[in-house]
């Protein structure tokens, strides 16, 4: 398993971690415009992105325990990491770095990116149930006690009884 090898599939994996980095910022538009439907599409090639790169992952998993079999290292962290201090120094080991890093950018981008959407998505749940509570104001909510506290949880926004 030659190096060059491994690097393309860093590669593959920043191609991955961008188009769902891109992905998730149009989730951020797509959440404050509020288009549930738009979010669904957005949502189904997400799941596509993760698959693949879940497994082109685990392609590189199995490359680099390649390499080090190879090597015959043995007794280390199958790691890029190790890998690089293993490789310190060649011309290869800096482009590997180079990518890792790149790598490691795009991951923390992303998860900053999907901790937003998380965020807004927290507040626009809370919007709604504050609107429901305005469209059924009721007298045991402001009553005290724990005596009704279990039938707000039952409610319907359709009266039934109508």
């Amino acid at each position: 398993m030659t190096i060059q090898t491994i690097i393309q599939s860093l590669e593959k994996l920043v191609t991955i971690h961008e188009s769902l980095l891109e992905l998730s910022e149009q989730k951020t538009v797509v959440i404050k415009e509020g288009s549930v439907e738009k979010l669904q599409s957005l949502l189904i090639k997400e799941r596509r992105y993760v698959r693949t790169l879940g497994q082109e992952e685990e392609k590189r998993q199995k490359k680099v325990e390649d390499w080090f079999s190879e090597q015959r290292i043995s007794g280390k962290e199958v790691t890029i990491t190790t890998m690089l201090n293993e490789i310190s120094g060649e011309e290869t080991g800096t482009e590997m770095a180079q990518i890792a890093n790149t790598l490691t950018e795009v991951i923390v981008k992303l998860k900053q990116q999907e901790q937003l959407n998380q965020a807004l998505i927290q507040q626009s749940m809370q919007f709604v149930e504050l609107s429901l509570d305005m469209i059924d104001p009721s007298i045991k909510k402001m009553n005290y006690g724990d005596k009704h506290a279990n039938e707000s949880a039952n409610r319907s926004v359709f009266d039934s009884k109508a």
